[in-house]
């Protein structure tokens, strides 16, 4: 029965699957966000529990906000979609360099990464130049910022600087970038139908992240003198969290292997990288935040003017990438 259900859905016109996702996910979302308010309205909980709870909701808003803006990416269309995600990457490039240390020599090289490099990017991912998309922040834009930063003539930190100003181009706009280049990828057989490889990317990157949370705040047993992997960032981090994690989103790819052009192994595979990529990236961008000194980067919306969007999309800016480059190389037609 579960098979004829999933070949009648993976045969349907896309107007029915969009009807069909839709209607599940904003279901499944309402249901946990009454639960959530359930559990939040109880007298009995331990600060550790409330702290939990807390977590919880982020990764409730950031369901939300996934959903939110595939529901936008898919009514806007591909250009539409494209200044979408042009919107985000530039209030969470905001963000990261508004808790990062700068001078006023750099001002000139900022300029460059929020007014040129940004917009160059998502042109030329709307324009399917995904070759020149694929190369222009790691070749030519690493080459051209210290280009920009050295002729201001401050040599202070001149490392730290540049690989600041770097890192906060690779993971807001050019690993963001690629959620959006996902809208318009013509895979073979699969022409026009890119919003479906969003919704998975988003989907399974959510649930691995999800499930690696979830598994990660119970008490886990090491043997003696063995400390947690990542102890200075997060020391709820473990492997057994990652491999479940990782595995709840391949489960999760399987079921939505309908709406792509992938087999049951391929989708599997897919939300697998998925999954684990979003999860590590986030413990990266949480030793970001240590060393920036807050604890969440939304925590000053005065100084950052974004509340927690780099918590966010931080699984998503580390998953696009290889999500979409494995799909593009391993799926394109050969020549």
């Amino acid at each position: 029965m579960w098979r004829d259900i999933y070949l009648s859905l993976a045969r349907a016109e896309p107007a029915m699957q969009v009807g069909v996702l839709f209607v599940t996910l904003f279901g499944l979302l309402a249901v946990a966000t009454v639960a959530t308010l359930r559990v939040g309205l109880r007298d009995d909980l331990s600060p550790l529990g409330r702290a939990q709870l807390a977590q919880w909701r982020r990764d409730l808003s950031a369901a939300w906000l996934g959903a939110v803006v595939f529901w936008v990416a898919w009514i806007s269309r591909p250009w539409g979609a494209t200044l979408l995600f042009a919107v985000i990457s530039f209030l969470a490039l905001r963000e990261f360099i508004t808790l990062t240390p700068t001078r006023r020599s750099d001002h000139r090289t900022l300029a460059l990464a929020f007014f040129v490099v940004l917009p160059a990017q998502y042109l030329l991912a709307a324009g399917q130049w995904f070759d020149l998309f694929s190369v222009f922040v790691p070749v030519y834009v690493f080459a051209a910022l210290p280009i920009v930063s050295v002729l201001a003539g401050d040599a202070q930190q001149f490392l730290a600087r540049n690989a600041r100003i770097q890192w906060g181009i690779m993971v807001c706009v050019f690993g963001l970038s690629h959620a959006s280049a996902l809208l318009i990828l013509d895979l073979p057989g699969f022409g026009g139908r890119g919003a479906f490889l969003v919704f998975f990317l988003v989907a399974t990157t959510l649930a691995g992240h999800v499930g690696y949370v979830v598994v990660s705040q119970r008490p886990q047993r090491r043997p003696r003198g063995e400390g947690p992997p990542a102890r200075g960032i997060d020391k709820r981090f473990s492997y057994t969290a990652l491999g479940l994690g990782t595995a709840l989103a391949a489960l999760v790819g399987v079921l939505l292997g309908w709406i792509t052009p992938f087999g049951w192994l391929q989708a599997a595979l897919m939300a697998a990288l998925a999954g684990a990529s979003g999860i590590v990236g986030a413990l990266i961008m949480q030793a970001l935040k240590i060393e920036a000194g807050v604890r969440v980067w939304g925590n000053q919306p005065a100084l950052t003017g974004a509340v927690g969007l780099l918590d966010r999309i931080a699984p998503l800016a580390f998953s696009a990438p290889l999500f979409f480059h494995t799909a593009y190389g391993y799926f394109r037609p050969a020549g």
